[in-house]
This record gives structure tokens, sequence and C-alpha cells, in this order.
């Protein structure tokens, strides 16, 4: 194999490769600010570590500008940014709550960026795009607290937003697909028993994110990332994705279990944030060989439970990508 895509393209297929793949990605602040600091910013962490999936991490806000809301860099260890102003206030916004077009300049300037590091990656390196889903984005909108006290008093009002930001995000899949991109990062932050059973996620979330993801269906390259704990990790499968990416270090299920529950997905995990920070680059190796005897090395991928925080050591991200290489 000597390209990232067809090592990519084997692991999928649950074919044998050369070694395991291995992707991190993470948030450049202040660089996420402008699409050609952005473009050059992932180019150049891939041009130091040569990774088999470049995933390009924006800041989440790129998706609801357009809308009003406002955010700011505050020195996030993960590179996020903090959100200063929302656009949703009363019940009634969400229904006045407009479909965006893709000239709206936050969401024009991220295609901007994904052309340019299309460019810059050539055609041998697997691209995905970082994809909030509605309900995410919705709580960038009006905040999680007031989010969850509208669906619950409003949930017709909330509904009808949430119908807006998927056919918005809809679109803009669309348009990153013409540009070029392999797959999306589909990143799901309320499949938690922290935030709503499985049948309440199915009826207020699952119809949007179905909506949101009809036209990624032709992409060969999509990852669904269940963030938080005590995930309903039944929507991997329901879904559709090839790839699903959890904190499988730190909630159910482990790679193991995971193995055992969807036997043809693809599974990326097996190192935690916290060890690229703290942890030493032994501990890193261990991790990433443990990860890979759970799996058998067969349809997984080395990566993160989440996003590598911004101070990982150098040398720690290195160790993780040479670990495969033993």
């Amino acid at each position: 194999m000597t390209t990232h895509r067809e090592r990519i393209q084997a692991c999928l297929d649950g074919e044998q490769t050369d070694r395991a793949p291995v992707a991190l990605w993470r948030h450049f602040p202040v660089d996420d600010q402008n699409p050609e600091t952005l473009a050059a910013a992932a180019l150049h962490f891939q041009s130091a570590y040569d990774f088999d999936i470049v995933k390009v991490t924006p800041a989440s806000s790129f998706a609801v500008k357009d809308w009003g809301v406002e955010d700011e860099w505050r020195g996030d260890s993960e590179g996020s940014r903090k959100y200063i102003r929302r656009a949703i206030q009363h019940p009634r916004d969400w229904e006045s709550l407009g479909e965006l077009t893709l000239s709206a300049p936050h969401l024009a300037a991220q295609l901007e960026c994904l052309r340019l590091i299309r460019k810059g990656l050539g055609a041998d390196t697997p691209l995905i795009q970082t994809i909030f889903n509605p309900m995410s984005q919705a709580k960038n909108l009006a905040g999680n607290e007031m989010l969850l006290e509208h669906l619950r008093e409003h949930p017709e009002a909330v509904m009808k937003g949430l119908e807006t930001i998927a056919l918005t995000t809809k679109k803009f899949i669309e348009a990153a697909m013409e540009i070029g991109i392999d797959g999306i990062f589909y990143a799901v932050q309320h499949a938690q028993k922290e935030f709503f059973t499985l049948d309440e996620y199915k009826k207020f979330a699952l119809p949007f994110d179905k909506k949101t993801l009809e036209p990624a269906k032709d992409l060969w390259c999509n990852m669904i990332h269940l963030h938080g704990k005590d995930v309903h990790f039944s929507l991997a499968n329901e879904l559709k994705f090839q790839i699903v990416n959890w904190h499988d270090r730190e909630t159910y299920p482990s790679l193991t279990e995971a193995r055992e529950l969807f036997k043809d997905m693809t599974l990326c995990g097996g190192l935690r944030q916290d060890s690229l920070v703290f942890e030493d680059q032994h501990q890193i190796k261990k991790d990433a060989a443990d990860a890979i005897q759970q799996t058998q090395g067969s349809r997984f991928i080395l990566g993160t439970g989440c996003v590598t925080h911004i101070t990982a050591a150098h040398g720690n991200l290195m160790a993780a990508r040479k670990s495969v290489e033993c």
C-alpha cells in the first residue's frame, strides 16, 4: 500500500493492511478565523505527522455565525471558543430562523478553506469535513440549557428551527462534496443519557440527522463522533456510517465490546486525550498496542476519543504516529 487512501479503503473493506491506520486532529484557535490560515495550519499539521486521514476542524461557530452568534478565543485547552452572544432568546426565534445560502460569509469561508486544503493535500489522502449535527448547532445558537427548556415547553417551535438548520447543513455538505471531500465527520453531542433517552433522541433529533445526511450517503469515508459518556451507541449503526469514533477509554463500549456489537463497522479510537498531554511516549505506545490488540488490527483506525488538545506534546503525537509501525 503506497497511499493513505489505499490503506483507509482497505481498512474499511475489512482487508488486511500493511499497518493500522492512524489519524489525529485538533483545533487551530486564531487560525480558524480565516480560511487561508486554517487551511495552512491543517496542511502544516499533516505535513508534520503524515496521518492517514485529514479531518478539518474549524471552530464550531462556523456553522452558526451567519445566524448572528458571536464567540471569542479564551485559551481553552481543546482549542474551542467561548460563545458570548446567542442568536436564540425566545421560543419564537426558532420559527423565524431563516435558511442560509452558501454565499453567507462564514459558510462560504469554510468552503474556500476546503478548496485550499484539497488543492494542497492532493488526491491520495482522504479529506473529511466536520459537520455539527442540527441539534449541536441548535445548542450553539441558544445555549444547551435554553435549548432543552424550549424543547420541553415549545417542541414544535424548536423542531421548525431544526428543520431550517438541517436544510442549510444539507446544502453545505453538497457544496463540500463538489469540492472533493471524501467524507464528513458528523459530530453528535446529545446522544447521551444525560440529555435524552434513546426514544427522545429518535423523536427530536434523528429525523433531522437523516435529512442532513442524505447527500453524504454517496461518500465513502464518513465518520460519526458520538460525544460524551453513556452514549446511545446503536445510533452509529442506524445512521449507516463507515467509521465510528467515541470516548472508548472513558465510557461504554470498549473497543472489544464495540467490535462484538458491530463487526462490519470500522472503529476509531484507543488513545486518551489527556494521555497525549500528561503521559509520556511509552504510555502512548502502550495504549496504541492495547487498542490494536483489542481489535485484532481489523477495521480499526488509531485515534483519540475526541479532538487532540492543543497542548499535546509533539513527542507524544509523533509516538502515536510511529506506534502503528512497530
